[in-house]
């Protein structure tokens, strides 16, 4: 006891300074008691906001416990709308502590790192109306909560794609995205960044040395790694493969990961002896070029074919229902609504499309498939890459070698003016 009074007279304790929470449904923090001093409340908020879920992430989390742990007596889950008639509390609380002058790594439980020191999380509990708070129900049966996955199919719906970013993270701390995400999620995925890459000299090295599987492997100076970010599914699954979710929207870490020794040539993670050299292609997109692909034309009318032998038979039938699911082909509504958003996403500025409006749809459109992602329950949408449209079925149009179809010419950015 003398000891530790004496490191606490000379400031090499830790300040631990405890608070409570709530969690308000736009993503906001309050404090029901907390810190006096200014800095350390914005330290606490800003960790909290930056990565607690919220919004459609926050309904996801808790109606997916709810079905794990047996709250849930419904009908079988199918549909994100079965899903969306499972109220969801609108409050939450967190209690923790601010632990200043110690790092996250050293703390025990679920600690935040931030400026200084740690945030660390103990409890969390949710309410209807502010009077009764309960915590989530500790699941421990792991036969019957994969016998629950199975009975809810819902556990397999997906959120929207955001789209794909690849974060370039440099052992000093820069941090450069291409493309620009999102503004709301700009700071969210630096931060998942940070967490994927490493986010102190020792993790950086320890992370990149068990990725190679090699403990004496040189340590580099930058790596890359390409996201995908999607809306938070409607049902949490414990066997998502999800690294981080943020607010709403959900981080993918994908295959296509690289590490530069020099800070010019780059290696990828799943075969160290292929490089790109700088100005070349980026070692991610080489990779996916080389890559066995197989083409299959989609059609409106829900449609879906594919050269003879192309696709082993035995998945011929899940592979054209996942692509049509994935497409909305054969339902025009949903088919307007996917190629819509897929000109807008390809074509990005180059188009000027009122909120509401949805672009002429084509008649048929080719895919690009892994052929290593034919023989995968995993849903195709995560994989395949559009590469042709047609809007008479005769002339098709090469969504990467031309500008925007001369079909789509009317919302070209600019047009409107001229």
């Amino acid at each position: 006891m003398g000891e530790a009074k004496r490191r606490k007279q000379l400031g090499l304790m830790p300040t631990v300074l405890p608070f409570e929470a709530q969690l308000h449904t736009d993503g906001t923090v309050s404090f029901v008691r907390g810190p006096d001093d200014a800095r350390q409340r914005r330290l606490i908020e800003d960790a909290l906001t930056l990565t607690q879920a919220f919004g459609a992430g926050w309904e996801g989390e808790y109606r997916g416990v709810q079905v794990l742990s047996g709250g849930y007596r419904g009908n079988r889950l199918v549909t994100a709308e079965d899903v969306q008639a499972i109220p969801v509390p609108p409050l939450r609380r967190v209690t923790g502590e601010l632990v200043l002058g110690k790092n996250a790594a050293d703390v025990d439980g679920v600690a935040l790192e931030v400026e200084g020191g740690a945030v660390r999380l103990r409890d969390q509990r949710h309410s209807f109306g502010g009077e009764r708070w309960e915590a989530f129900p500790t699941l421990r049966d792991p036969q019957r909560i994969m016998r629950l996955l199975e009975d809810h199919p819902a556990f397999k719906l997906q959120g929207e794609l955001i789209g794909q970013f690849t974060a370039e993270g440099w052992a000093q701390g820069r941090i450069d995205i291409t493309p620009d995400p999102p503004e709301d999620l700009l700071e969210a995925l630096e931060d998942v960044t940070r967490l994927w890459h490493g986010a102190t000299p020792e993790q950086w090295a320890d992370i990149h040395r068990e990725t190679l599987d090699d403990p004496q492997a040189e340590v580099p100076q930058a790596r890359r790694t390409t996201f995908e970010l999607r809306r938070a599914a409607p049902l949490q699954s414990p066997l998502s493969e999800v690294f981080a979710i943020r607010r709403d929207a959900e981080f993918f870490p994908t295959e296509h990961q690289t590490y530069t020794l020099d800070g010019e040539t780059w290696h990828a993670y799943d075969n160290p002896g292929a490089v790109a050299e700088e100005g070349n292609l980026m070692p991610e997109l080489a990779e996916f070029f080389n890559m066995n692909m197989v083409p299959v034309t989609v059609y409106a009318d829900g449609r879906v074919e594919w050269q003879e032998d192309d696709i082993p038979a035995e998945h011929a039938e899940r592979i054209r229902e996942d692509l049509r699911e994935s497409t909305g082909a054969g339902n025009a509504e949903a088919w307007a609504e996917w190629t819509t958003r897929m000109f807008t996403e390809t074509f990005a500025e180059e188009l000027d499309v009122p909120e509401g409006t949805k672009l002429p749809a084509p008649v048929a459109v080719r895919l690009d498939l892994p052929a290593d992602a034919l023989t995968d329950d995993s849903p195709l949408a995560q994989t395949f890459i559009e590469s042709e449209v047609t809007f008479d079925g005769q002339q098709w149009r090469d969504l990467y070698d031309e500008e925007v179809p001369e079909e789509l010419s009317a919302f070209a950015a600019g047009q409107q003016e001229n």
